[in-house]
C-alpha cells in the first residue's frame, strides 16, 4: 500500500478556541499608543475603529479564547484544511527532508484570510454595524471580508492598492461579485488619498496609503467599523486555527516538524502556523525553528527598525511598536502585493526581538522559480506570497540532501495563484527582476519616525 500523502481531520476537530500567546510571552509585549498624545490607548480610543469584542480580544492575556459557535458554522465550509506530504517534491528534490505543507487555498476565497474575515465580521454583526471598511494589497484580504461581509448582512467598501487593482482585475472581480465596492487606493475619496495624488499623482499606492483611506471612511460614520487583515493582535489570534489543526495532522503522520516556515507581510498567516508551537515550546514542550520568509523589496524584519510607527501613511491609527519601514514607505510594484506592507505585527515583531523566531528574506526570481517547481511537482499554484515560504522550505530540503540528513519541513501555503497568473506569465517572458530596496531609501523613510520611547 502506499503511504498517505493527505492528512485530512473531520469537522469536530475544528479548534474551539483560539490560542493567545501573549499568555506565554515572557516579557509582554510593549503598550499601544494614542498618536496625539502618545500615551497607552484605552478601550475607548479603539472604539472608533472596533467592536468592544475585538477590542477585549486586542487587549486579551487570556491564552484561549472560545469561537462563537456561529463563526465555526461558517467556518465548516473548508476547515479543517488539509496536510499534505510533498512526496512528489521531496522526489523532485532529491532530498531526504519530509515536507509538508498547511494547505489554506481550500478556502472559498482562496487563502487563510477568512479565517478572521469570518469572526471579525461577525462581531460587527452583532454590535450593530453596518458597514465594514477596509484595504487590501494583492485581493485576498478583500476577497475574503467581502466574503464574511455578505455572509452576515454587512456592506463592504475596499481600498485596493493601485498596482494591485490593475494587476489583478478578476480579485477586484471576486470582491464584486460577493458584493463589495472597490476603489483604486489613493483615491479622490478621501482626503488621505486627495494629499497623496497632489504630491503624487501617479503614485502606486501601498497598504499604508490603503489602512488612511479606509480608516478616514470609518471614522466619518456611526454605522461603519475598520477591518484589519493582518498585523493587529486578534487578527493573528484567529488565524492560530492553522497550527492548532496542524498538531494533530503532525500526529497522524507521525512526524514532528524540525523548521516552520510562513512568508510574512504584516504577519498573520505566519503567526497562525508558528504561534501554537512557540507557545507550546515556551510552557516547557518540544519546539521547532521558526522561519519568517519576507520579499527583499520590502524588508521590514530583515532590515527594518524596530520601533514606534504609525500603521498607515497618513498618520491616523494608533501607534504600534513594530519592525517598520517607515510609514511613508512606498515599495515597489513587484508582485507579491500582500506583502507590501512597511510594518510587521507587534508581536511577530516581539517574537522576533525575544530570539523566539528568525527572519530570511527572499529576491523575486528565486519565490517564482520555486513556485513553478513547487506546482510542477504538486499540481497546486501557489500565490507568489506563499511561494516566499515554498522558497525557503526548498532552501532548506536542500541543504538536507547536502548534508545527507533528514529533518521534517512544514511550511505553510497560505493560499493559491489563480488570481495571479499575470506575474507567472511575466516571469516566464522574463520581465521580473530581482529588487533589493536601497538603503539610502530606507533611511529616508526611517527617518520619520515618531519620537516615543517605550
Amino acid at each position: 500500500m502506499s503511504e498517505p500523502m493527505k492528512y485530512i481531520l473531520d469537522e469536530k476537530d475544528i479548534p474551539t478556541h483560539w490560542y493567545n500567546i501573549v499568555a506565554d510571552l515572557p516579557k509582554p509585549p510593549a503598550a499601544v499608543r494614542h498618536p496625539a498624545t502618545g500615551e497607552p490607548c484605552t478601550a475607548d480610543d479603539l472604539r472608533p475603529l472596533f467592536p468592544d469584542a475585538l477590542i477585549a480580544q486586542e487587549m486579551s492575556a487570556e491564552r484561549q479564547i472560545e469561537i462563537p459557535g456561529e463563526v465555526r458554522d461558517i467556518l465548516r465550509l473548508w476547515r479543517p484544511a488539509p496536510l499534505y506530504r510533498a512526496r512528489r517534491l521531496e522526489r523532485a528534490l532529491d532530498t531526504p527532508a519530509h515536507i509538508y505543507y498547511k494547505y489554506e487555498g481550500v478556502s472559498p476565497a482562496g487563502s487563510h484570510k477568512p479565517n478572521t474575515a469570518v469572526p471579525q465580521a461577525f462581531y460587527n454583526k452583532a454590535a450593530g454595524v453596518r458597514r465594514l471598511s477596509t484595504e487590501t494589497g494583492a485581493g485576498q484580504w478583500g476577497s475574503s471580508l467581502a466574503m464574511a461581509c455578505n455572509f452576515f448582512g454587512l456592506e463592504c467598501k475596499v481600498f485596493m492598492v493601485k498596482v494591485s487593482y490593475h494587476h489583478k482585475p478578476y480579485r477586484r472581480a471576486l470582491m464584486e461579485t460577493y458584493g463589495a465596492s472597490v476603489t483604486a487606493s489613493p483615491s479622490e475619496e478621501t482626503a488621505a488619498g486627495r494629499s497623496i495624488l497632489a504630491r503624487d499623482p501617479e503614485c502606486s499606492g501601498s497598504l499604508g496609503i490603503a489602512i488612511s483611506e479606509a480608516v478616514e471612511v470609518a471614522a466619518q460614520r456611526d454605522d461603519t467599523k475598520y477591518a484589519l487583515g493582518s498585523v493587529l493582535n486578534h487578527v493573528l489570534l484567529h488565524q492560530t486555527v492553522i497550527g492548532l489543526e496542524c498538531f494533530k495532522q503532525m500526529e497522524m503522520a507521525g512526524d514532528e516538524p524540525d523548521v516552520i516556515i510562513g512568508c510574512a507581510g504584516g504577519g498573520s498567516n505566519f503567526a497562525g502556523i508558528s504561534f501554537p508551537y512557540i507557545g507550546r515550546k515556551l510552557r516547557g514542550g518540544r519546539g521547532p525553528r521558526i522561519v519568517a520568509v519576507e520579499p527583499d523589496a520590502c524588508p521590514t524584519l530583515t532590515r527594518g527598525r524596530y520601533a514606534y510607527d504609525y500603521g498607515d501613511t497618513a498618520k491616523l491609527t494608533p501607534l504600534v511598536k513594530m519592525h517598520t519601514l517607515g510609514s511613508s514607505f512606498v515599495p515597489p510594484g513587484f508582485h507579491a502585493g500582500g506583502l507590501r506592507y512597511h510594518g510587521m505585527a507587534p508581536l511577530v515583531s516581539h517574537v522576533l526581538d525575544l530570539g523566539l523566531i528568525e527572519a530570511v528574506s527572499a529576491p523575486q526570481l528565486e519565490v517564482f522559480e520555486a513556485g513553478v517547481r513547487f506546482a510542477r511537482a504538486e499540481g497546486i499554484v501557489p500565490a507568489p506570497e506563499a511561494s516566499h515560504a515554498v522558497a525557503v522550505a526548498l532552501r532548506e530540503a536542500l541543504r538536507c540532501k547536502e548534508e545527507g540528513r533528514p529533518r521534517v519541513i512544514l511550511f505553510n501555503l497560505s493560499g493559491h495563484g489563480h488570481f495571479d497568473m499575470q506575474a507567472y506569465t511575466d516571469y516566464f517572458a522574463g520581465k521580473l527582476k530581482n529588487y533589493a530596496y536601497p538603503e539610502q531609501e530606507i533611511a529616508m523613510a526611517l527617518a520619520g519616525l515618531p519620537s516615543i520611547v517605550d
